[in-house]
C-alpha cells in the first residue's frame, strides 16, 4: 500500500499535469496496475489480517486451547490459567522458545473467543433523587493522646445527590452499625426509602441463594423502626454500591489527611462532621451544574420522616460486683462505689458509655472500652475505703492512674502532708483534699491547692476553707420566710448585770 505522499504524487501527477500510466509507473516504480488502483479511488490504509499468524506458537495453539477448556469447569476464576501461567508450562513441560508477548497476544483473543473472559460493561445511570443511599466500611488512623489507633470509618452517601456522612468507630460491631445508620439519617434530614448493603455479618445472618437473605433480629427492628428498606449487593460485586466506596477512600485521602489528632474520637468526629458539611457546600461532583447541598435539597422533601422518638440503641445486662468493686462487661472492667462490692447490678451499654445502675439509681458512669481484660477505674469510687487503708494509697492501680495527670502542686501538697503529719495522717488528710473534686471543678480545687501550698497550710479543712471563702462563697444560711413567725418579747439583759452583784 502506497503512503500517503506517493498516493498524492501519483494522482496529481494524472489529474493535474495529465500524466499517462505507463509514464507514472515508471517514475514511481509502482506496477501499472497499483498506479491504476490508486487512481480509482481514496487512500486505504493496510487492512487488518483476518487470521493471525503464529509461526512460533502455531504447534502449541491446540495444547492451549485445551488448557482453556478444560478451565471453564473450574469455579473458582481466580484459579483458573493466566497468561503468564500458560507460558511457563509451555516452557518447562513442551520446551516452548517463543516469547511470553505472543502468548499474552493470543492467550487473550482465545480467551474471548471461548467466553471465559469479557470486559464488564456498566450502564450509565442516573438515580431517581432521594430514593437511595449507599452504606459501607472503611479502615483509618487517628492519634489519639499521641497514640495511633486502627479505627473504623462509617460511609453513607446519598447516590443521587452524592452527600456524604463519615463517622469514626472503635470497631465494626452492630452497636456501631446502628448508631452510624441512626446518626445518618440524622444528618441528612430523613430516612432513604431504599439503603444498600454488602452482606455485612451485622445486618445478615445468612446469605441464600439469589436475593435471599436472613437478616440479623436487631438489624430487623432497627429497619422496621426507621421504615426503609435494604438491598444487599451480590456476593462479591460490590461495585454494586461503587459510589459509597469511592467514598471509603476519598473520605481517607481527604478528611482524614494528615492522621487527625485528640483526646477522643468524639472530638475527632466532630471535626469530620464538619469536613462533611464543608464538602456539601463546596464541591459539585463532575458533569453536573449545581453543587452537592443544592443537589440534595431537591431530594430532602422525598426522603421519609426521622422517627419522633429516638431508637434505644442499648445493651442491659445483670452483673454482680465483685470484690475490686468492679462490674465485667464485654470483657473488660468497670469500677462502682466500694459501697456496692457484692451486689446485684444493671449496665447500660451504649456504643460510647457504660452505665451502672443500682435498681434506678444511676452509680457509675464509664467511657466504653473495646477489646479484653481493660479496665475503668474512677478513683472517686475508691477514696473512702482508701482512707480507711492509707498503707494501700501508694500501690492503687486507680490512684496511680489518676497521678498521671496530676499538676505538680498536688505532688507537693501530698508530700507536706506526710511531712508534717507521718505517712497515715498524711495520706487521710490529702484524701480530705481528693474527695473535694466531688463538689468543685478541677481548676477550682488546683487553685485552692497552689494557694493552700502558699500559705504554708498542712491540713485538708485549710483547702476547703479556701474554696469556702478565698473566691468569695457565702455559706451562709439564708434566712427562712418571716411569714406565719411568732415574733418573741424582747430579751431584758438587765439579769446579766446582777450577776457581778452577787456575793
Amino acid at each position: 500500500m502506497l503512503k500517503v505522499d506517493q498516493y498524492e504524487y501519483v494522482r496529481t501527477a494524472r489529474r493535474v499535469y495529465g500524466k499517462s500510466v505507463s509514464e507514472i509507473a515508471r517514475e514511481t516504480g509502482h506496477s501499472r496496475n497499483t498506479v491504476k488502483k490508486v487512481l480509482r479511488g481514496e487512500h486505504r490504509n493496510y487492512a487488518a489480517r483476518e487470521r493471525q499468524a503464529y509461526p512460533v506458537l502455531g504447534p502449541y495453539l491446540e495444547i492451549i486451547d485445551d488448557w482453556l477448556e478444560k478451565d471453564k469447569l473450574v469455579t473458582d476464576p481466580k484459579q483458573r490459567h493466566t497468561a503468564i501461567r500458560i507460558y511457563a508450562r509451555l516452557v518447562r513441560e513442551h520446551g516452548f522458545g517463543g516469547s511470553a508477548s505472543n502468548v499474552r497476544k493470543y492467550v487473550r483473543g482465545a480467551k474471548k473467543r471461548l467466553g471465559l473472559k469479557t470486559s464488564e460493561v456498566f450502564i450509565p445511570l442516573e438515580p431517581e433523587p432521594g430514593m437511595e443511599a449507599e452504606v459501607d466500611w472503611g479502615n483509618a488512623t487517628v492519634m489519639l493522646d499521641g497514640a495511633a489507633v486502627r479505627v473504623k470509618s462509617f460511609c453513607m452517601r446519598s447516590k443521587s445527590s452524592g452527600k456524604p456522612f463519615v463517622r469514626l468507630y472503635p470497631c465494626e460491631r452492630q452497636q456501631a452499625f446502628l448508631d452510624g445508620l441512626a446518626r445518618g439519617f440524622e444528618f441528612f434530614g430523613g430516612v432513604f426509602p431504599v439503603v444498600v448493603f454488602d452482606n455485612l455479618t451485622t445486618a445478615v445472618e445468612k446469605v441464600l441463594k439469589g436475593k435471599g437473605r436472613v437478616e440479623r433480629e436487631a438489624f430487623s427492628r432497627f429497619k422496621a423502626y426507621a421504615s426503609f428498606e435494604a438491598r444487599f449487593c451480590n456476593p462479591g460485586k460490590g461495585n454494586e454500591k461503587g459510589g459509597v466506596e469511592g467514598l471509603v477512600g476519598f473520605s481517607r485521602r481527604n478528611f482524614l489527611v494528615p492522621l487527625p489528632e485528640g483526646s477522643s474520637l468524639a472530638e475527632i468526629n466532630e471535626r469530620l462532621l464538619e469536613e462533611c458539611v464543608h464538602y456539601g457546600r463546596t464541591h459539585r461532583i463532575h458533569g453536573r451544574e449545581r453543587i452537592v447541598d443544592e443537589c440534595h435539597e431537591s431530594e430532602k422533601g422525598r426522603l421519609l420522616k426521622l422517627p419522633e422518638v429516638p431508637f434505644s440503641n442499648e445493651q442491659t445486662r445483670a452483673v454482680k460486683a465483685d470484690k475490686y468493686a468492679t462490674v465485667i462487661f464485654d470483657k473488660n472492667r468497670y469500677s462502682v462505689p466500694t459501697r456496692y462490692a457484692g451486689s446485684t447490678l444493671r449496665v447500660v451499654a451504649t456504643v460510647e458509655a457504660v452505665e451502672v445502675y443500682e435498681r434506678r439509681e444511676r452509680i457509675a458512669r464509664h467511657l466504653r472500652e473495646y477489646g479484653n481484660n481493660k479496665w475503668r477505674l474512677d478513683p472517686d469510687h475508691y477514696l473512702e475505703l482508701l482512707k480507711t487503708r492509707p498503707g494501700a494509697f501508694r500501690d492503687a492501680r486507680p490512684i496511680r492512674q489518676w497521678r498521671k495527670s496530676w499538676p505538680k502542686a498536688m505532688e507537693d501538697l501530698l508530700k507536706k502532708f506526710r511531712e508534717a503529719h507521718g505517712e497515715s495522717r498524711g495520706i487521710k488528710e490529702f484524701i480530705e483534699v481528693l474527695l473535694l473534686f466531688r463538689t468543685y471543678t478541677a481548676e477550682e480545687v488546683e487553685w485552692a491547692v497552689e494557694e493552700a501550698l502558699s500559705a504554708g497550710l498542712s491540713e485538708g479543712a485549710g483547702v476547703r476553707h479556701l474554696l469556702l471563702w478565698g473566691r468569695g462563697v457565702d455559706e451562709t444560711p439564708l434566712p427562712l420566710d418571716r411569714q406565719g413567725w411568732v415574733p418573741l418579747p424582747p430579751a431584758d439583759v438587765s439579769v446579766y448585770a446582777a450577776l457581778g452583784s452577787r456575793p
